[in-house]
């Protein structure tokens, strides 16, 4: 079976999902596929590393050959992911970074605590690293866990310009593993990450190639009536929402990689019997998000974000751009075993095996059927009514009594087909949203929707995980080892996550980076309650450099410290966030389209 990619050729479709078999560079060597020999070695074991005190890093260019098209990639020291780094907690490093790009390139640390003019991020913490020059970074390593790095200069992340860090524990690792592997996920696409966002830029949906059809149409009709059906797709018309806006690129473009590695090529991380694992999953992806899930073995998460938790133990989870998981698993059959990373719109995966003694592959599952966004993740709460099935409801809200609901922020010229005699507007003003700390926030060109009651909940594991069967891990589950000294908080500071949806326009509080008008400041030493509300259909990973995010639950207690946050549609968290660096910080979305299109604020301390 052939497809149309959204390129405009014509790719049979296995494997365009899946990728060549031998894709990939060969590191160091810049080799295209037809070394046979290199690429297979590429897919065994984790990628190269280097360890010490010292590192000799060189950010340049080499060809690759994922998909069958031969494309340029931008790598460091030849290699797709970059090296793993190993540091060791309390030890100074050191890593002169050479550029032989012909643009100005960077490395941001991302989820190291170290100083601002080592954080790597152009136009803040320095100029970036010019077209044949370099940049010694030079700090020491507080921490301990799985971390990761790569560029903070426009779409050379998007191109390959990533790779983990490992640092080891003073007093070594709580949980014992006789194997320790990196399982870096990412997504790569032919496509000049120019021309993508240009077509975001133009049509939000281009990348959509699950939008909802006529044949879908008469499958719900028979499954749930026609009149349900009909009241359900004519409501999310009239709103101008799309229950299919899952993520903005997807797998018609992208070819999802473990390790560097496409899935025919079946990166392989091998085993001893009776010998425990250690998965140190990282996200490095610029738009993805993946559901990773090992059949027949259970999971037990033992650290997030490279912080020990509590261990729990799940099938599945869903892990966001930028954020880690450290699993252990123990196979205990005398067989291969299938890592299987489904992307959250489920138009492809990722995929390793692990196993006894390599050349061996397991059975890959198929993808599940792709998820649709509920009313619950466009209206958050809708008046305690978030856990129920809207789907069962056939979505049909005209006899719906919404006298408690806020509904000042909505289009309700959009929303034509409700019953607005069951609402009570009193006096609002619908061209403005009081959404708490701030000015009035009105839709219009930067802002399209505003959820009236977000909800709280963090146990949702999120849009096509509820109820899968499986047992999933959620927010909820991740309670931290350590506590913070104090659960006080000095002042308290409310942020949207906004946009247009159609524009392409991303923001926070309905301003982009550009027309922010200065930073957000915090007073060195104080400590500051962040709370986020998702005005927003999409998933957002939101990432504060410097300091952790220490997320808490509805009531206020403590949870775990986090350096990249997801707040999932219509929903609101908060985080405690100890100003104790000084200097200028990168505060972002980490969807690497939504950063640029301006979801992005420089946050000072001082």
């Amino acid at each position: 079976m052939n497809t149309w990619d959204a390129r405009g050729f014509n790719l049979p479709r296995r494997r365009f999902v899946q990728g060549l078999a031998l894709g990939g560079v060969a590191a160091g060597l810049g080799l295209w596929r037809g070394n046979a020999l290199a690429q297979a070695a590429a897919a065994m074991g984790a990628p190269r590393e280097l360890r010490g005190n010292h590192f000799e890093l060189e950010i340049g260019e080499l060809p690759v050959d994922f998909t069958g098209r031969r494309r340029v990639a931008t790598t460091v020291n030849g290699q797709l992911p970059a090296p793993v780094l190993r540091w060791k907690q309390g030890d100074t490093v050191t890593l002169r970074v050479r550029n032989r790009l012909a643009v100005t390139s960077s490395i941001h640390w991302h989820g190291i605590v170290l100083p601002a003019d080592m954080d790597g991020v152009p136009g803040l913490s320095f100029d970036g690293i010019p077209p044949g020059g370099e940049y010694v970074y030079r700090f020491t390593v507080s921490q301990a866990g799985t971390y990761w790095y790569h560029s903070h200069s426009r779409f050379q992340e998007q191109t390959g310009l990533y790779g983990p860090i490992v640092i080891e524990p003073r007093e070594g690792e709580r949980h014992a593993a006789q194997r320790d592997y990196t399982v870096l996920l990412s997504d790569w696409t032919d496509t000049d990450p120019e021309r993508i966002y240009a077509n975001l830029k133009k049509q939000s949906d281009y990348y959509n190639y699950g939008k909802r059809t006529v044949g879908s149409f008469l499958r719900d009709a028979r499954r749930q009536g026609l009149g349900a059906t009909w009241n359900e797709r004519k409501m999310w018309n009239q709103m101008r929402m799309d229950p299919t806006d899952l993520v903005d690129v997807s797998g018609y473009t992208y070819t999802y990689l473990c390790n560097g590695t496409t899935p025919a090529g079946n990166w392989t991380g091998l085993f001893g019997a009776g010998e425990k694992v250690r998965l140190r999953f990282i996200n490095g992806s610029s738009m993805s998000f993946f559901d990773v899930r090992i059949p027949g073995l259970k999971m037990t998460v033992v650290a997030a974000d490279g912080q020990d938790i509590e261990p729990v133990t799940v099938d599945e989870f869903r892990i966001g751009l930028a954020e880690t998981y450290d699993v252990i698993v123990e196979p205990s059959a005398d067989r291969a075993w299938t890592i299987f990373a489904q992307s959250m719109d489920r138009s492809g995966y990722a995929r390793g095996t692990l196993a006894p003694r390599a050349g061996l592959g397991a059975e890959v599952p198929a993808l599940d059927p792709r998820p649709l966004l509920s009313m619950g993740d466009m209206m958050g709460d809708m008046g305690g009514m978030s856990g129920m099935d809207h789907a069962a409801m056939g979505h049909d809200m005209a006899g719906m009594d919404m006298s408690g609901m806020d509904m000042s922020g909505m289009d309700h010229g959009a929303m034509a087909g409700m019953d607005h005699g069951s609402m009570q507007h009193g006096g609002m003003d619908h061209g403005a949203m009081n959404h708490g700390a701030g000015a009035p926030l009105r839709t219009g060109v930067q802002v399209d929707m505003r959820v009236p009651t977000p909800r709280r909940n963090l146990d949702d594991p999120g849009v096509g995980l509820r109820d899968n069967g499986r047992r999933v891990l959620s927010y909820a589950d991740l309670h931290a080892v350590n506590a913070p000294i104090s659960p006080e908080v000095d002042r308290e500071l409310t942020l949207r996550l906004t946009g247009n949806m159609e524009r392409y326009l991303w923001s926070f509080d309905g301003k982009r980076y550009s027309d922010a008008g200065g930073p957000l400041r915090l007073k060195y030493g104080e400590r500051v309650r962040i709370t986020l509300v998702n005005d927003t259909m999409m998933t957002h990973p939101i990432h504060l450099h410097g300091m952790w995010s220490e997320l808490e639950s509805p009531d206020g207690e403590f949870q775990v410290r986090k350096h990249t946050v997801m707040v999932q549609p219509a929903q609101q968290v908060s985080y405690r966030v100890n100003a104790d660096a000084i200097g200028r910080w990168a505060y972002h979305c980490h969807l690497l389209y939504h950063m640029e299109a301006g979801m992005f604020r420089e946050v000072v301390v001082a």
